[in-house]
């Protein structure tokens, strides 16, 4: 480090734990380059209701250089990290540029798994990024226009179909959203088909929906998607998947429309810096959070694996990610103060959350368990609480209350390059809201 100037703090990833980190050292006398590949920040829980025409994408996202205008040490950068050189400290972007560091914090996500079967991203999309949202608004919203037209019935059915890999919480919101968007708000648009005809499968290789919540609540939930018409199959391991649909547990289900929920692998950053990883990818850390080995480089949110007090993992979900960025953003403080450093990383736990539907949902409120409305209200509540800036949250509230209480879906736009004949070709890829 150079003793005349101030230390430089990179951090990678403008998610949740990057820009709590950010936060963190505020006050601190330090230089911080905050580098993301988009230059967005991305409220990732809400992504679904992106894709099933709830929301518009600027609901949900917000200008990185908007939310670090007012902080004096920090410069914003956009630009992919494809790399990292610990020997000369430098962080290594795609177009050639390096960023000089004294302190690295990686917080770069994660992306979908497919379990060795990365084939099947083309047909069956994940759900991680604008572009994944609106590319499967498009395909569900054409899927009907199709069905309105085409005179085989064969065909027809495959394009009411919808099929969801996964029935961990971002799976249940999704087939519940789907169901919803189909029974209510694109019920009475159509002549030649009824969507409320449409069936929509979620597939699930584990024994129970909502596997990481205890087992009444996702048994609750399994019942409240079974009356949104929800078809569940549990203990049914996709096998197969192309255009056409899935082979699940022997047997085929033919869909146009596929959509993956089932698993996520951290970012490459543990083979950046050669670092100890779990299976997912994820960094293996020390109790500050740091990578051993390499004390000035942190791994938070979905690149690390740090462990709860009881030895279990902490999990990839927001909370954690903004606990563990002001945790770092800490240690990096009381380092370059010369000041006695925090205690080792603590996460708490503040429940898990998933909605069903309208006007239910699930609770697990560190062993308080609720269903229904009252869990409903505080997952509204609690996302809104997460979201970025008061206008945001106005906006989200309003177009939640307009759904609610019209069944309406304010978002339903096909772009250009969605109507031409997509049937048979990759799912259309595109930013476009």
């Amino acid at each position: 480090m150079n003793a005349t100037a101030r230390p430089r703090v990179v951090v990678v990833g403008a998610g949740f734990g990057g820009l709590a980190c950010v936060h963190a050292l505020k006050t601190s006398p330090v230089d911080v380059t905050l580098v993301d590949r988009r230059n967005y920040h991305l409220f990732q829980p809400l992504l679904y209701q992106v894709a099933t025409a709830a929301l518009s994408p600027a609901d949900i996202a917000w200008p990185i250089r908007g939310i670090c205008s007012r902080r004096e040490n920090v410069r914003v950068e956009m630009g992919r990290v494809t790399g990292v050189d610990p020997a000369a400290r430098q962080a290594l972007l795609e177009d050639g540029r390096a960023l000089d560091y004294d302190y690295l914090v990686l917080a770069t996500g994660a992306r979908h798994s497919y379990f060795g079967h990365d084939d099947w991203e083309d047909c069956a999309p994940g759900l991680k990024k604008i572009a994944d949202a609106t590319a499967i608004r498009e395909r569900v919203l054409v899927a009907f226009e199709r069905a309105e037209t085409t005179d085989d019935a064969e065909e027809r059915r495959r394009l009411l179909t919808f099929v969801v890999v996964g029935a961990g919480p971002t799976g249940v919101e999704m087939a519940g959203a789907l169901a919803e968007l189909a029974r209510h708000a694109l019920a009475a648009d159509f002549r030649s088909i009824d969507p409320r005809l449409s069936r929509v499968v979620l597939v699930e290789a584990g024994s129970r929906v909502l596997p990481t919540f205890p087992e009444r609540l996702g048994q609750r939930a399994g019942e409240a998607l079974g009356r949104l018409g929800v078809e569940v199959r549990l203990g049914a391991a996709v096998t197969g998947c192309d255009r056409a649909g899935v082979d699940v547990a022997g047997a085929r289900i033919a869909s146009r429309t596929v959509i993956w929920a089932a698993g996520v692998v951290a970012s490459p950053a543990a083979n950046w810096i050669g670092a100890g990883s779990d299976r997912a990818g994820r960094v293996i850390v020390a109790p500050d959070l740091s990578v051993p080995g390499h004390g000035e480089i942190f791994a938070i949110g979905d690149t690390a694996l740090a462990a709860r007090a009881d030895g279990r993992p902490v999990p990839g979900i927001a909370p954690a990610a903004k606990q563990m960025g002001g945790h770092v953003g800490r240690v990096i403080d009381a380092r370059v103060r010369g000041s006695v450093p925090p205690a080792p990383f603590a996460y708490r736990h503040q429940g898990d959350l998933a909605t069903v539907g309208r006007r239910s949902a699930v609770a697990d409120m560190n062993g308080v368990h609720l269903s229904g409305t009252l869990a409903w209200l505080l997952w509204a509540l609690a996302h809104i609480y997460f979201l970025i800036g008061w206008r945001s949250r106005i906006l989200v509230a309003v177009n939640w209350m307009w759904n609610y209480l019209t069944f309406g879906r304010g978002a339903r736009l096909i772009t250009a390059a969605a109507l031409e004949d997509r049937t048979e070709g990759p799912i259309p890829r595109s930013d476009a809201a």
